[in-house]
């Protein structure tokens, strides 16, 4: 057993579960932190989308009451069936765009400064939202929302097909931006990740199905296992958090960040491997 393969494996993981519902990119870090690690190749690549399983998992168990209550309401309640049909519209656009798209998307954006630029064009668009009244929202709750307010979000959710720009970043303002409230958009974001991160994983694993074995199972389950722990802990303090903060915090830190990778790679100081 490959001890240093399973210790990158685990950083990895804590990396996805820390940063996929922080509107920081999970796959930007994904990539730098690979990039470092020389964890990078086509393999890793599958690894890095099929860890989000676990950090789904994780929104499952937070919000395990609220999805428990509207299945068990769908045959007779009209509520639950409208968030469910909500859900699968915001999805469906970045289904659309990732079977048209995404292999073109991965084979030329995927590179450290592609991320870096687009977490500082990012951290602006935070900024700006944030800088729009919360009062000015029309919608308190994901139960007030129509299913054009879900197809607007979901067309937010597929700008994170740039790795940088951060899928929970573009579903959680881009809803503010529409007219969400911050726990709206949130709540929002989380529900529409369930099908999202587990359906790119179970396409990515199907498609790339070759160059996996079962020698490579204790390298996802590591990654999986430390994913969902990190991300459990991120969602719960997450949910505290924007109980009375905003998101500032985080646009200040993804100037900061894109800022030092695109400073090492201009320099020569880090070598930023594609």
């Amino acid at each position: 057993m490959d001890f240093a393969l399973l210790a990158k494996a685990a950083l990895m993981g804590v990396v996805e579960g820390l940063t996929e519902f922080l509107p920081i990119s999970s796959t930007g870090h994904l990539i730098l932190a690979g990039s470092l690690l020389g964890f990078s190749d086509a393999k890793a690549k599958v690894f890095d989308i099929a860890i989000q399983t676990g950090a789904i998992l994780a929104v499952i168990i937070v919000y395990w009451q609220k999805i428990s209550d509207t299945l068990r309401a769908l045959p007779h309640g009209g509520q639950a069936r409208r968030l469910v049909l909500n859900v699968a519209i915001g999805f469906a656009p970045a289904v659309a765009l990732g079977l048209l798209a995404g292999k073109a998307i991965q084979a030329h954006l995927f590179t450290p400064q592609v991320v870096a630029t687009t977490f500082i064009l990012g951290a602006f668009v935070i900024l700006w939202a944030e800088r729009r009244p919360q009062s000015a929202a029309r919608i308190q709750s994901v139960d007030e929302m129509g299913a054009l307010d879900a197809l607007k979000v979901g067309l937010a959710q597929c700008l994170a097909m740039v790795p940088g720009t951060s899928r929970s970043g573009a579903t959680i303002i881009g809803g503010m931006l529409l007219g969400l409230s911050r726990k709206a958009a949130t709540d929002f974001s989380f529900f529409l990740a369930i099908p999202t991160l587990v359906g790119a994983g179970a396409y990515s694993l199907y498609k790339q199905r070759a160059l996996l074995s079962w020698a490579d199972a204790p390298m996802f389950a590591t990654g999986l296992l430390f994913s969902f722990a990190s991300a459990w802990i991120c969602v719960r303090w997450l949910l505290r958090y924007i109980a009375s903060h905003s998101f500032v915090p985080f646009a200040w830190y993804r100037i900061g960040f894109g800022a030092v990778v695109l400073a090492t790679w201009w320099t020569g100081l880090v070598v930023w491997a594609d």
